[in-house]
């Protein structure tokens, strides 16, 4: 198993957006995480094309681009072209996520898939084989500074399992409420990649917050 910390920009300073994003590059982190939000989709605007550029232009590592917006089949490829290396969005929001899957894959970028904590396991099942990534939201998606929902290990567990059924290279990352505090249970349930906002840009040394969960 791999382990992956990605700090997700959404908690960085926004008047200091590339200081703030050329630390991660620095960093033992292997990527830099952006949480796209559509207001709709989830109770809260974050940032979309413009940003993602300036994000691109500040860091060599890639771009975890988490869609958490309605539709995601309308902007993947845009989202590809405009630097995204990752790809995700959310069963919840599409009709045909077979199709969003198609999309993404056909823009060059990796594929990826997040459930909510209400959304059962199981309901990646179909979809399961056809991405590199699974998304298990261990908060309810659309605010950072939540706190982790212990449920989410065993969902990671179960997760794990069905993965090893179906899709033995598969990716499972874990957003919410994550720190070095948690991150050692993380990897130790399942998990490969880890995405901190709160902890890492509000820590006295985001750097070494990063290396501790890295490290846990």
């Amino acid at each position: 198993m791999q382990r992956i910390i990605a700090p997700s920009v959404l908690a960085a300073d926004f008047g200091h957006l590339e200081r703030d994003v050329r630390m991660v590059d620095r960093s033992e982190a292997a990527w830099v995480h952006v949480d796209v939000m559509d207001g709709v989709f989830v109770p809260n605007i974050s940032f979309g094309f413009s940003v993602l550029r300036a994000v691109r232009r500040a860091t060599a590592k890639p771009l975890d681009v988490h869609l958490m917006i309605t539709a995601p089949e309308r902007y993947a490829a845009r989202f590809a072209h405009d630097g995204a290396d990752r790809i995700t969005f959310h069963l919840e929001a599409t009709d045909d996520a077979a199709h969003c899957i198609s999309l993404i894959r056909e823009s060059g970028a990796a594929v990826g898939i997040s459930i909510k904590p209400a959304t059962p396991v199981e309901a990646l099942r179909e979809v399961l084989p056809s991405v590199d990534m699974v998304l298990v939201m261990s908060v309810e998606p659309g605010f950072g500074g939540q706190r982790f929902m212990p449920a989410s290990l065993d969902r990671i567990a179960a997760l794990r399992r069905m993965a090893d059924e179906l899709n033995p290279g598969l990716l499972i990352e874990v957003d919410g409420g994550i720190s070095s505090a948690n991150a050692r249970v993380l990897f130790e349930a399942g998990a490969d990649v880890l995405v901190a906002g709160s902890s890492v840009f509000r820590a006295a040394d985001p750097e070494a917050e990063i290396a501790n969960m890295l490290h846990a």
